[in-house]
């Protein structure tokens, strides 16, 4: 499919993107092995999530729609009569095999062509480790994967990456272990999943970057999925870059490990307000507006990088906006992405005119040249067709997304969003 994207004069209007990705992939698992049922509201629309439904339901999970909400009804997993599908969706695949490598049963999960050529190694190798027996492709790197599950064994692990998804499998293989998981991390990522279990009665202890967790049963508890604040960060972009425009995003969620894209727009000068906080389901939420702002470049690295890593291509494009070189470091993670992102984020901003060096770990982005509009692809990836979107919103001249469709994996009515705040200026 194909979108055409053109600026408006002015963008405005309110804008509430869909239920957080990261948090309705856990309440759909972690609701789906507990004790008892629980309404999920929001729950993201997004085809990751589906893969998420899919694979659940196969394994014996009751999950049934009730108008806007879902009710899950857990307990134990039986052995899935085919193979496990997870589509395109690296959590589904990596938390998902946390889950199966404690069954006792056999169980294979695969996954797109994108998925199928994504790093397993970095859960297949701490979860062998719990005892677990898991076979790959490619010397046991890549899926799919063939998991014989059982009897596993607590441990503790350093991790080599800050990976939000690897913890989260290793976590839920810890609650079937015997014994004690910790595991030490390198650095922060999204804090989710300790959000959820202590909220279902098993408390996952921080001490420091360690994090320990005694085996135990989780509870089903109804959760309010807030918007996800990943899908916010491209009409934030989109807000603070246009000369004239308002924007507000409402009900998003600003846990502080994913509020890192707020941090880079302050420090970049950009005017974008927190309002009308609150709590929602143990987690933070608000109300986030931006307007046309004056930028300037800034340097994003180490620690910040697993706190925005989905944001890096939107980021990239305002900092084409911006006085000053950007300078993004620590970020090889994104060549394991949907696409190499570091690669096709440079390619298709040079593609536009952008200043754009791609380097090993990063990228150079050197800002005020005037960009253009020209043909672009999205390479399947639902970020890079967003970002692509939002140059259309920016650019005097049209943009063209080839592969358009990409966007439903996250944000099915992205492209709907877009006309809004163009003021149906923007058509497909």
């Amino acid at each position: 499919m194909q979108e055409v994207v053109s600026r408006p004069r002015s963008l405005s209007g309110t804008v509430t993107p869909p239920g957080d990705k990261s948090i309705s992939h856990r309440a759909l698992i972690f609701n789906g092995i507990a004790q008892g049922s629980a309404r999920v509201e929001n729950l993201g629309p997004g085809l990751d999530v589906l893969s998420t439904i899919r694979c659940l339901c196969a394994l014996g999970v009751g999950i049934r729609r009730s108008g806007s909400s879902f009710i899950i009804t857990g307990g134990n997993l039986k052995e899935p009569s085919n193979v496990l599908n997870a589509g395109n969706s690296g959590t589904t695949m990596r938390l998902m095999a946390g889950v199966l490598a404690a069954q006792g049963f056999v169980s294979v999960i695969t996954g797109d062509s994108s998925l199928r050529s994504r790093p397993m190694g970095r859960v297949i190798d701490p979860l062998r480790r719990m005892g677990a027996q898991i076979w790959g492709r490619k010397d046991d790197t890549l899926a799919p994967l063939t998991i014989k599950g059982g009897s596993l064994k607590g441990m503790r692990y350093q991790m080599p990456v800050a990976s939000a998804q690897v913890k989260s499998s290793l976590l839920l293989a810890g609650l079937y272990a015997d014994g004690e998981t910790v595991l030490e991390q390198p650095a922060r990522s999204r804090d989710h999943t300790e959000r959820m279990f202590s909220a279902m009665g098993v408390p996952v202890v921080e001490e420091g970057l360690a994090l320990r967790l005694r085996p135990g049963s989780l509870r089903a508890v109804d959760v309010t999925v807030p918007a996800d604040i990943s899908a916010a960060a491209f009409w934030l972009v989109a807000g603070i870059c246009h000369p004239d425009a308002e924007v507000r995003v409402e009900g998003v969620g600003v846990n502080p490990s994913r509020t890192g894209i707020l941090d880079v727009l302050k420090a970049m000068g950009a005017d974008v307000s927190v309002e009308n906080e609150r709590t929602q389901g143990g987690e933070p939420v608000a109300d986030l507006v931006a307007r046309s702002s004056s930028l300037e470049a800034t340097e994003i690295g180490g620690a910040m990088i697993p706190l925005l890593a989905d944001e890096v291509p939107v980021i990239a494009l305002a900092a084409c906006f911006a006085r000053g070189t950007t300078v993004i470091t620590d970020a090889e993670e994104l060549r394991v992405k949907e696409s190499d992102r570091l690669h096709t984020t440079a390619t298709e901003l040079s593609r536009l005119g952008a200043d754009v060096e791609e380097r090993a770990n990063g990228l150079r982005i050197t800002g005020g040249k005037p960009l253009h509009g020209a043909a672009g692809q999205s390479y399947g990836d639902h970020r890079l067709a967003m970002t692509l979107g939002v140059a259309g919103l920016l650019i005097d001249s049209a943009v063209t997304i080839n592969g358009s469709e990409a966007a439903s994996v996250s944000y099915p009515s992205f492209w709907a969003d877009v006309r809004l705040i163009a003021g149906k200026a923007a058509s497909a």
